[in-house]
């Protein structure tokens, strides 16, 4: 069992910068790949970013070069470091945790997720 937490979302300028966090609990966090979804107001929930348990990482387009996830294991924490937002990147922001060897990017492939974060980028 995983339990998950984020943290670091809020209201920032278009250009602007967020780092968000997520706190996972349980002993096994190493061992699952953790990514990183959003969902704006009436659209369906989509992939942002993954990192698998070996540091390999893979990207949405609209998001590569802005946006950069890491983890750090000691911590039991995954970030998602979002430069250069635009008021597209609103929504909110769900962190989700699954153990498969492959690289997954679909919603219903992910085990556990956290309640979300409001990210809100004005003009």
């Amino acid at each position: 069992q995983v339990q998950l937490v984020e943290s670091g979302g809020g209201l920032v300028q278009a250009g602007g910068s967020l780092r968000l966090s997520c706190a996972a609990s349980g002993r096994t966090f190493s061992n699952h790949a953790m990514g990183w979804f959003r969902q704006a107001p009436g659209r369906e929930r989509e992939f942002v970013a993954v990192i698998k348990r070996n540091g390999y990482t893979r990207y949405a387009d609209s998001v590569k070069g802005r946006f950069t996830i890491s983890r750090d294991n000691a911590k039991n924490t995954v970030y998602l470091q979002m430069n250069s937002l635009n008021p597209e990147d609103t929504a909110i922001y769900y962190c989700a945790a699954e153990v498969s060897l492959v690289v997954r990017t679909t919603p219903s492939e992910f085990d556990y997720w956290g309640q979300g974060t409001q990210v809100t980028v004005f003009s």
